[in-house]
């Protein structure tokens, strides 16, 4: 049992902060923005909701935290990465395939691009990111010797194919998958 349990039960006690935004996410992803209520998330985590006031000041901090947390976990884990930026520049890409496949980095972005649709804020958060994400992918095919329209179309498949192939191709087994990956990986910077 963790520390986030209490002793009889196995009830949380204490929520941590990562585990809030978490549930935020998973509801988000579930039901869009007006899923993502403080009564419904303490709910799902079975603590009052005065825990989430310990860590937000409300529920437009818990947004803007959100939407750091998304940016952070799900793009600048890869794009940050000393490992991945020490690497040549087609294991830089494969390790970035694997990385967005096996820890389903792009299982918000459609959340977050339904929720930008509504919000100026958002839209330009994940405006943001998607530009962090193009211009790492951009660089790495620059480093290829791909320039002009053949780098551009290079970078944009590649994001488009890694942000969208688990919602798209959902019925692919994992060996299948990496089977692909390779093909791929091959056809956009030759075998």
């Amino acid at each position: 049992m963790t520390d986030t349990h209490a002793a009889r039960g196995g009830r949380p006690d204490r929520v941590s902060k990562a585990q809030w935004l978490a549930k935020a996410l998973e509801e988000l992803e579930d039901g869009g923005i007006t899923a993502v209520r403080v009564e419904r998330l303490a709910k799902a985590l079975s603590v009052a909701k005065s825990g989430f006031y310990w860590h937000f000041d409300g529920l437009n901090d818990l947004h803007r935290h959100m939407l750091e947390c998304w940016s952070r976990e799900f793009t600048g884990v890869v794009t940050s990465n000393p490992d991945v930026l020490a690497s040549e520049p087609r294991a830089r890409l494969e390790t970035t395939m694997k990385i967005v496949e096996e820890d389903n980095l792009a299982r918000y972005d459609l959340a977050m691009r339904s929720w930008a649709k509504h919000d100026a804020t958002v839209r330009a958060a994940v405006d943001k990111v998607m530009a962090t994400r193009l211009d790492f992918i951009r660089r790495t095919f620059a480093e290829l010797g791909f320039d002009g329209d053949d780098l551009d179309m290079r970078a944009r498949l590649f994001a488009c194919y890694e942000m969208w192939q688990a919602e798209t191709f959902s019925d692919l087994s994992k060996r299948r998958r990496t089977r692909l990956r390779k093909l791929r990986l091959d056809l956009l910077v030759g075998a």
